[in-house]
């Protein structure tokens, strides 16, 4: 597999994604029968052709962990083991990055404890903006080497990026109990204390406003359609220590585990909330839709807050470095749906609405071309018609095909139903503006007067027609 740029993610391609999903399918199943070698195998391969998939990476760490059970070094290690076996390092210095990670891999089957390896493929992931996995191989370190200073350095700076304030403190904390002179601790503890009594007075709620979309939907509709997987869930009424103790009798049933992430999850615990849904995840042995779904939806949320935090910084201390990490999180949390989606859709081929969420998603990340198979075949239910022809002529107008657009902008005005007014005008600008385009003068009028009926202070239409009218004069 050649080289990728770091939101790796975002280049495979759905060929790849299926094989990649086969591989992975083949490897839960050996996992089950007890073919921890065979499994380890199958999912390295996944994990590396795909280093940003936490998903992959929770599976690959769990085989292990019955192919090669982790023995955790000495609780007063103050540095972390820089084994140099996989040559990780080396690899990704060269940008060579599913060679580094297949490395990284075949040193962690031959010992898991590594926490040399399992740094310098943090390490890699975090050049490539992959921060969840980035933060799974350091905690996977910090199991087996809980006070090392140089992990929980690394990992406090890395924490401390997408605003996880109280975990990056931890992690300094750690650092001062081992070395109670450490000056960039002591700072970095009063400097973060800080910084999360703003975060929790609180913040700008609005998140991911779409701004790579070509056009701009009337807002909340996709929303309106969002599937909660656990919507008629009952109320957990068990307190955590309630639950805690059942998990304790009862380590097996994963019902526990989901109940208590509920309860997490409801308090905006959400890191606890995704390590105990992954660990139910992992006791049904990946099988349960309803876990995996909710898992899934804790993952957007973490990355959505994420985007509220660096957003937050970017606006208290504007700097090229504040905003970039606040455009690095909103790429990242809108590949995050994307991959979220496209799975949901593998996993229910036939649901319309998955495909009409998986277009809006390919499009936001200016995958236009490929959005447009999703969005034909979302037109199939009623509900969402209109709008999936008006993303639809969104697409078609962005890769010039012109006559396209012109014919989807069109069907989503007649599609469009009393409940469909913003989209309808939407539409009618669209088809009006492309029409002056394409120089189809009495069409442009046409669509831009009908607009003018129902709402003349839309955008520009007075000026546009206006301008139409002297063009006719000329």
């Amino acid at each position: 597999m050649s080289d990728t740029p770091p939101l790796a993610s975002a280049h495979i391609t759905p060929a790849t994604r299926q094989r990649l999903q086969q591989l992975f399918d083949r490897a839960r199943q050996s996992f089950d029968k007890g073919g921890f070698e065979y499994a380890h195998d199958l999912f390295a391969q996944c994990a590396a052709e795909d280093s940003g998939n936490l998903l992959y990476l929770q599976h690959f760490r769990a085989n292990l962990a019955k192919f090669r059970p982790v023995t955790k070094k000495s609780s007063f290690a103050n540095l972390t083991t820089r084994s140099g076996r996989g040559g990780v390092e080396k690899l990704a210095e060269k940008t060579k990055w599913t060679e580094a990670f297949t490395a990284g891999f075949a040193a962690l089957k031959k010992d898991p404890s590594d926490t040399g390896v399992l740094a310098e493929l943090a390490t890699a992931c975090g050049k490539r903006s992959q921060t969840e996995c980035q933060l799974f191989y350091l905690r996977w370190a910090l199991d087996v080497e809980p006070k090392s200073i140089e992990l929980n350095r690394q990992t406090a700076l890395a924490l401390e990026a997408i605003g996880e304030f109280e975990q990056a403190i931890a992690c300094w904390q750690r650092v001062l109990q081992q070395k109670p002179a450490d000056e960039e601790a002591q700072k970095a503890v009063r400097r973060l204390s800080v910084e999360q009594t703003i975060h929790q007075a609180g913040y700008n709620q609005e998140l991911l406003k779409g701004a790579a979309d070509v056009g701009d939907v009337p807002g909340n509709r996709v929303s309106d359609y969002a599937k909660k997987s656990d919507q008629f869930a009952p109320v957990v009424t068990a307190t955590e220590q309630e639950l805690l103790d059942l998990i304790s009798a009862e380590p097996a049933n994963h019902l526990h585990y989901a109940d208590l992430a509920r309860l997490y999850q409801s308090a905006g615990k959400l890191a606890d909330a995704e390590r105990l849904l992954t660990k139910a995840l992992t006791i049904t042995g990946g099988g349960d839709l309803t876990i995996r779904e909710r898992l899934e939806d804790v993952y957007l949320l973490r990355t959505k807050q994420q985007v509220e935090v660096a957003q937050k910084r970017a606006a208290s201390a504007p700097s090229a470095a504040t905003k970039e990490l606040a455009e690095q999180m909103i790429a990242q949390a809108h590949q995050a749906e994307l991959e979220v989606y496209t799975a949901r859709s593998d996993r229910e081929p036939g649901d319309l609405r998955l495909r009409f969420e998986l277009g809006v998603r390919l499009k936001r990340v200016g995958k236009h071309r490929e959005a447009i198979p999703h969005f034909q075949q979302a037109r199939g239910d009623a509900k969402r018609r209109a709008e999936a022809e008006l993303h639809l002529g969104e697409c078609f107008q962005h890769i010039e095909q012109f006559k396209l657009a012109m014919a989807s902008y069109e069907a989503a005005v007649a599609a469009a139903t009393a409940a469909d007014l913003e989209i309808r005008k939407l539409a009618l600008y669209r088809g009006g503006v492309l029409a002056m385009g394409l120089k189809d003068l009495d069409k442009a009028e046409a669509r831009l007067t009908e607009l003018a009926g129902l709402d003349f202070a839309y955008r520009d239409v007075g000026a546009r027609l206006d301008k139409l009218a002297k063009l006719r004069h000329k």
